[in-house]
């Protein structure tokens, strides 16, 4: 597990965790959107002085929003898919990860992320156990349980008692090694592929990689 903490924001926490389940949905936070906190205040001012002192414009700024919603799993799964059909393309993706996903039209910014692959002698899983620290670049917007306190403390101690809770087996001979996030360093699992696939196109096999498996507490099956 690798450490060195820098960590620059904190999000919600979401102090229970549960398995893992699409139709678990949490309930809605009410919009704030007629309170101005300090926070909204701050960025408002900042943003207008930018702007005024022809830093950015409004357009940079639209183009900036609209690139982080562009940010979704599937961007991942399209990686997975790609490395899983094209083995050169994944030892570049283990080796210079940041050149291999610009290859496929996604760029990860200054991140510096590591690619840890799945195989049948070793499971990867991967937290921040301070804060959310996520390869957002590439999988967008990390989900409630990867920043609640319980997966954060509980995934170090008892890997596989927390990967059983989203109902993932790792057989006792299989090594499980946790990774720990930080600020400057990101992570992202490469699972490994189901039998029963051979035939597959690359948009198939991505339909069948999801979020979860790239942060290594589910594994993908056919």
């Amino acid at each position: 597990m690798s450490g060195d903490h820098h960590h620059h924001h904190h999000d919600h926490d979401h102090d229970h965790l549960h398995p893992y389940d699409p139709e678990h949905h949490h309930p809605h936070r009410p919009d704030q959107d007629d309170t101005m906190t300090y926070y909204r205040l701050m960025e408002e001012a900042v943003r207008e002085l930018m702007i005024e002192k022809g830093l950015v414009t409004q357009d940079d700024i639209r183009a900036e929003v609209e690139a982080m919603d562009a940010r979704v799993p599937a961007n991942g799964a399209k990686v997975v898919a790609r490395a899983w059909t094209d083995p050169a393309f994944k030892k570049r993706l283990i080796e210079t990860p940041k050149e291999a996903i610009a290859e496929v039209g996604h760029d990860i910014g200054p991140m510096k992320l590591v690619v840890l692959e799945n195989t049948p002698e070793v499971h990867n899983v991967v937290v921040c156990t301070l804060c959310s620290c996520y390869p957002r670049w590439i999988l967008g917007i990390p989900p409630d349980w990867y920043k609640s306190r319980s997966y954060r403390s509980r995934v170090v101690r008892e890997p596989r008692t927390v990967l059983r809770e989203f109902g993932t087996e790792i057989a006792d001979n299989r090594e499980v090694r946790v990774h720990d996030s930080t600020a400057d360093m990101r992570y992202f699992v490469l699972p490994m592929r189901p039998a029963g696939t051979e035939g597959m196109s690359e948009a198939e096999l991505a339909a069948l990689v999801h979020r979860d498996s790239m942060i290594g507490v589910t594994e993908v099956s056919a």
